[in-house]
């Protein structure tokens, strides 16, 4: 119990300080608290057979509760997955299923979908609900209370299992062995980014859903720093400055949207809240547009960093303000190992300044589960491992992404990345989100298409197109930008930042 990263230790040195608070009521979750729920917890899953290399999957909304689960399973040496709330039944059975998970659980808030769930999938499996009973289901709280609060004999640390977005197809489990090692011994998570100023007295919020890697990691480990960690139940952009000021938040883990949302609030109402307990924001999960970066500095001052990775722990770069001012658009330098930009075709190197696919020469060894060709698909010859994104690096070997492979649209033999014009059209003040990709044309093989959300209280028309493929053509060639324009009330993007652009492209194929 000596290293500092362990949660038992703050349990002891400060039983009563907060590990979690829930933004909207004040309910807070104390060390103490914490550390004596997942080993109960913990108790339970071996009660129920889990053994060390099994695995669970939750469906919860943001809550403390997301916590005690996460560290429970890590306590048990398990596979914690989580899934989106707005998951279907469909959709939980495949992860459940793929992942070879042992128990199911889930909130109440989400019954319907867990009744069917476990009408599919029958009694092969434990089946634990959390807030209130869901029929068929154990109420986890009930069953925990019988539990002993001491450390279970075999604790080991476990891992998390996460899914990708699946935005090409079936989401893929990004499954890393585990180390065998007892919790105790567990370096804190890798982000060492992240945890600048991590620690007593500090307040993380990330504001996306805790079944998204990067607010879970990233809040996760304020709990072996010894902070807080503010949870929200769905984000707000007003609301969010409101939990700024009140809880005295140190650091904001955000994605891109979020920056749009807020900066979109009426000056009046962004000057309202003090912000200036905000020491770092770092923003990951997708491109940021340059004039929006520009405006949070602005807004918060120099204190942003960007991380590029996924949840594959392929590579990563990352920039902070002072370095990103002077090469604006960069998402940085490789912080993991060497990049390579490198032309597929003929699987060399390009120099500086030439486009091609982003190659990283490290990366902690994994698999997608049960998809021996798609994890195979991310090696290059050479052995290294790509994310699947096109960019360039300048001489001083700050990297500048491009799209992804699967984004790219050719259009009279011309590449062309939909990311640019995305860019440029949400900076427009009638544009809410926007999503643009390619759609079949005869005599181009492809064209520009866009989908706009418009702002509230704008609705789309026949000049608002126009307006904007003209706002568009002020700053990119005119085959960048979308030739048609339609428009939707809500665009399908995940909250982790990314659009689900597949299911857009089907309505034009």
């Amino acid at each position: 119990m000596s290293n500092q990263y362990y949660l038992s230790m703050h349990a002891e040195s400060s039983p009563e300080s907060a590990a979690c608070i829930l933004a909207e009521t004040g309910e807070k979750t104390s060390y103490r608290e914490l550390e004596e729920s997942t080993n109960q917890i913990a108790h339970l899953f071996r009660s129920l057979g889990l053994e060390v290399g099994d695995g669970i999957v939750v469906m919860c909304q943001n809550h403390s509760m997301y916590y005690k689960l996460l560290w429970a399973s890590h306590r048990a040496g398990l596979y914690f997955t989580p899934i989106s709330w707005h998951s279907t039944a469909e959709e939980a059975q495949y992860i459940i299923e793929n992942s070879e998970a042992k128990a199911f659980i889930a909130s109440s808030r989400f019954g319907s979908v867990a009744e069917t769930v476990r009408s599919q999938l029958g009694n092969g499996l434990s089946y634990l609900s959390v807030f209130g009973e869901i029929e068929g289901y154990t109420v986890l709280e009930r069953a925990m209370d019988g539990q002993v609060k001491t450390l279970i004999r075999d604790e080991t640390a476990g891992r998390e299992m996460l899914y990708t977005s699946g935005t090409t197809g079936r989401p893929k489990g990004v499954k890393f062995p585990l180390s065998g090692k007892p919790v105790s011994d567990t370096a804190p998570d890798d982000l060492s980014y992240i945890a600048e100023g991590y620690g007593p007295g500090a307040v993380v919020l990330a504001p996306g859903p805790l079944y998204h890697a990067s607010p879970l990691m990233s809040s996760r480990a304020m709990h072996r720093f010894g902070g807080t960690a503010l949870v929200i139940d769905k984000f707000d952009a007003e609301r969010t400055l409101r939990f700024i000021e009140a809880y005295k938040v140190t650091h904001l883990i955000c994605v891109p949207t979020h920056f749009i949302r807020m900066l979109k609030l009426p000056d009046a109402v962004r000057k309202k809240y003090d912000v200036s307990s905000v020491k770092l924001i770092m923003h990951t999960g997708a491109p940021c547009p340059v004039e929006t970066k520009y405006a949070m500095i602005d807004w918060f001052g120099p204190i942003i960093t960007e991380f590029y990775g996924g949840t594959e722990r392929v590579g990563g770069a990352l920039i902070r303000s002072d370095e990103w001012l002077k090469h604006p658009g960069s998402i940085g330098k490789s912080v993991m190992g060497t990049a390579y930009v490198v032309d597929e075709a003929t699987w060399e190197v390009l120099p500086a300044g030439e486009t091609g696919v982003i190659y990283f020469d490290t990366g902690e060894a994994f698999a997608y589960h049960g998809d021996e060709k798609k994890t195979k698909d991310m090696y290059s010859p050479q052995g290294w491992r790509t994310l699947g994104d096109i960019g360039r690096m300048d001489e001083d070997g700050y990297i500048y992404l491009s799209d992804r492979k699967s984004n790219m649209i050719i259009s009279g033999g011309v590449n062309v990345y939909p990311q640019e014009a995305e860019s440029r059209l949400i900076t427009h003040p009638k544009v809410d989100d926007v999503a643009v990709f390619g759609i079949p044309n005869e005599a181009f093989g492809e064209e520009v298409k866009a989908v706009v959300q418009p702002a509230p209280g704008v609705d789309g028309s026949v000049e608002l197109e126009a307006e904007l493929i003209a706002y568009c053509k002020e700053t990119l060639a005119g085959l960048k930008c979308p030739r048609t324009i339609d428009f939707d009330k809500s665009l399908p993007r995940q909250d982790n930042g990314k659009l689900y652009k597949k299911a857009l492209k089907e309505r034009y194929l």
